[in-house]
């Protein structure tokens, strides 16, 4: 199944529509629309984040771009050879993922970076469809359990069974792949100790260590 991106003026969720409008009116030269993924799909590693900033990815049109989240992501990435050039938080400035794609729960920007459920589920039709377009992904990364819990209900798992825990790896075995958890690399996860740089970049190595046990 072809890869579908929602349409730059996606209905689905009227509370983000609305949002939106408002955005479009006070900042007319942001992308201000449902955000395209970053990365090649015939990458084996899908990262998954929540959902745009207002700043960030709203503005740029490139997941984490622009965004404080993106500043420790995206030079972790490069440190550990999933990534390369200079990343300058711009969509242009041509900064390439190595085997690795990044992706949103949510394509849109919610108001105070908070998604609800309905919102959640209405674009998981389109995570869904970006998964099985991805012919050699072999691990998802989740970062936070919004991302967590998204991936396991549109893949058909019991959350009860797979508990959201920061390092924790899930086999996915109907899927045959492999879930790792980590904390999100919010501004407001680093700057209150909840992740610290270090503890993501063990979390990068573990995702390259267990993809590296697959082949």
């Amino acid at each position: 199944m072809p890869f579908v991106c929602p349409d730059k003026n996606c209905s689905l969720c009227p509370r983000l529509l609305a949002f939106r409008a408002l955005n479009m009116a006070q900042f007319p030269t942001y992308y201000n629309g449902p955000v395209e993924p970053f990365g090649g799909i015939d990458a084996e590693i899908l990262i998954v984040g929540l959902a745009p900033g207002l700043n960030g990815a709203n503005q740029t049109n490139r997941p984490f771009t622009n965004d404080y989240a993106g500043d420790v992501l995206y030079p972790t990435l490069k440190k550990f050879g999933l990534a390369d050039g200079e990343y300058l938080k711009r969509k242009d400035d041509g900064f390439r993922l190595i085997n690795t794609r990044v992706t949103n729960s949510v394509r849109c920007v919610p108001p105070q970076n908070k998604v609800t459920g309905e919102e959640v589920r209405n674009c998981g039709k389109y995570l869904i469809e970006e998964i099985n377009a991805m012919p050699r992904l072999k691990l998802i990364l989740t970062l936070g359990s919004v991302a967590h819990s998204a991936v396991l209900s549109i893949l058909g798992y019991r959350k009860s069974a797979y508990k959201f825990a920061h390092g924790a790896v899930h086999r996915l075995d109907k899927h045959g792949l492999l879930m790792v958890d980590s904390y999100h690399t919010s501004r407001y996860n680093i700057n209150t100790g909840v992740l610290t740089r270090e503890m993501f970049e063990k979390i990068i190595a573990e995702v390259l260590k267990l993809l590296t046990n697959r082949m």
